[in-house]
C-alpha cells in the first residue's frame, strides 16, 4: 500500500516538473513546494498548459514588446499565468510557488543555467514577483470571465503601467536608472546588476 502511494506521488512530481517548468529545469525549491502541496501541484500541472497557450498566442502578436526577458511580454507571462491559476489554487500557495521558482532561478544562476535565453538576476526576480502580485489581484476579481477576457484585462493593465519591466534603450540594451548602458559581460558571475525596474508603460 505504501509503495503504491509512493509510486503515485512520484508520478505526480514528475508530471508536475514536466508540465510546470517545461521551459527550464525544475529546482529543489519547486520540488519542495510540490511535496508540501501535492493537490495544488496537481491542479497547476493540469491547468498551466492552458495559460501557456494564451501566452504563446500573445507572443505571436504585436500587442506587447515581444521581449520574453525583462519586457512587457515577460510581465504578461507572469501576471496572466497567476491570474488564471487563481481559479484553481489558493493565492497563498501560488505566492509560495512563485517565490520558490525565483529561489530556483538564483540557484541555477550560480550553475550558469539560463531561462528564456538569459541568465536570471536579482532585479529580474523582483520584477517577476511584482507581476505575480498583479496577477493575483486581477485573478481574484475576475474568476468568472473567459480566458480571452482575462487576457485582455491583463494587457490593458500592462499598457496602463500597472505592471513592471526592466528599462532598455532603443537598441534593446539594458540600461541603469541613470540611462547608462549595462555591459552584461562586465558582471559575469554577479547576481546583483544595476538594471532599472520601471512601470510597464514607460
Amino acid at each position: 500500500m505504501l509503495k503504491s502511494k509512493y509510486r503515485i506521488f512520484m508520478c505526480l512530481m514528475i508530471g508536475f516538473a514536466a508540465t510546470l517548468f517545461s521551459q527550464h529545469e525544475i529546482s529543489k525549491y519547486e520540488y519542495r513546494w510540490a511535496m508540501l502541496h501535492p493537490l495544488a501541484a496537481k491542479r497547476v500541472q493540469k491547468h498551466l498548459a492552458e495559460a501557456m497557450d494564451v501566452y504563446k498566442e500573445v507572443r505571436n502578436t504585436n500587442e506587447l514588446d515581444g521581449f520574453e526577458n525583462g519586457g512587457t511580454l515577460d510581465a504578461f507571462r507572469h501576471a496572466f499565468t497567476m491570474a488564471y491559476l487563481v481559479r484553481y489554487v489558493q493565492i497563498d500557495k501560488l505566492r509560495k510557488l512563485g517565490k520558490s521558482h525565483e529561489k530556483g532561478n538564483e540557484y541555477f544562476f550560480y550553475k550558469n543555467h539560463q531561462e528564456f535565453g538569459e541568465r536570471a538576476d536579482s532585479l529580474a526576480c523582483v520584477m517577476d514577483l511584482r507581476n505575480n502580485e498583479l496577477g493575483f489581484e486581477i485573478g481574484e476579481k475576475s474568476k468568472n470571465v473567459s480566458k480571452e477576457e482575462l487576457k485582455n484585462l491583463i494587457i490593458v493593465q500592462i499598457k496602463e503601467g500597472n505592471a513592471w519591466k526592466l528599462k532598455k534603450n532603443s537598441q534593446n540594451q539594458y540600461i541603469s536608472c541613470q540611462n547608462e548602458s549595462i555591459l552584461i559581460e562586465k558582471y559575469k558571475g554577479k547576481w546583483f546588476l544595476p538594471k532599472c525596474l520601471v512601470k510597464s508603460n514607460e
